[in-house]
């Protein structure tokens, strides 16, 4: 798994892409492809359960 964090407003054409409406937001990408998504803040093991949930 990777994690990348992005500052949306400092490049608001790629909040845009992924139609980045609140901050946070959590997205779970596989293949390229978005799996689930998820706004708001969590803690480190709210994040782990969320991601583990999705990916199966």
């Amino acid at each position: 798994m990777r994690l990348a964090k992005v500052d949306t407003e400092a490049v608001p054409n790629l909040g845009a892409r992924f139609n980045i409406r609140s901050i946070p937001t959590l997205a779970l990408f596989s293949g390229g492809r978005e799996l689930a998504r998820q706004p708001g803040a969590m803690g480190a093991a709210d994040i782990v359960r969320w991601a583990r949930s999705h990916l199966g």
